[in-house]
């Protein structure tokens, strides 16, 4: 299951007005829960660094900028903690990416967005900012991890 929402901040302020002002210590995030015997944490790391953003870029997710557009992974538990951390430091290590890498490993319990967030590129396939920046990721993913992907 995926969902739209904010991490990070708190409760009161985890609705997309407050949160694009840049003040509230949320930050866009999307909660996925998954079964590890269809996908594993490795698999949704190297998604996140090859093909939902860029890494390297400071409160910025392509056109979008500022604080609640960071780059951060909220672990569940201690395991995913690790396994994020010694990813990065891989990724670090190997010189993966031109400029150092942004990510940070923060906690901070999930807010859902507003309903007119889920499924957001499902019910506007040809919205211009999905077919800018969401379609690409898309055809970016098929290629890394073809076998992941529903037909």
């Amino acid at each position: 299951d995926v969902r739209s929402g904010f991490a990070g901040g708190s409760a009161k302020s985890a609705n997309y007005k407050s949160v694009s002002g840049g003040k509230t210590g949320n930050a866009e995030a999307v909660r996925i829960l998954f079964d590890s015997k269809i996908v594993n944490y490795a698999d949704l790391l190297r998604i996140y660094f090859a093909v939902a953003h860029d890494p390297t870029q400071m409160n910025r997710q392509g056109p979008d900028v500022g604080p609640s557009y960071r780059s951060a992974i909220f672990p569940q538990n201690a395991m995913q903690q690790r396994v994020a951390s010694a990813y990065i430091g891989q990724l670090s290590a190997a010189g993966a990416y031109p400029r150092p890498i942004a990510t940070r490993i923060e906690r901070g319990p999930f807010f859902a967005a507003e309903a007119y967030h889920q499924d957001f590129m499902a019910k506007n396939p040809k919205h211009p900012y999905i077919l800018a920046h969401d379609v690409p990721k898309v055809r970016a993913l098929r290629q890394l991890l073809p076998k992941l992907l529903k037909t």
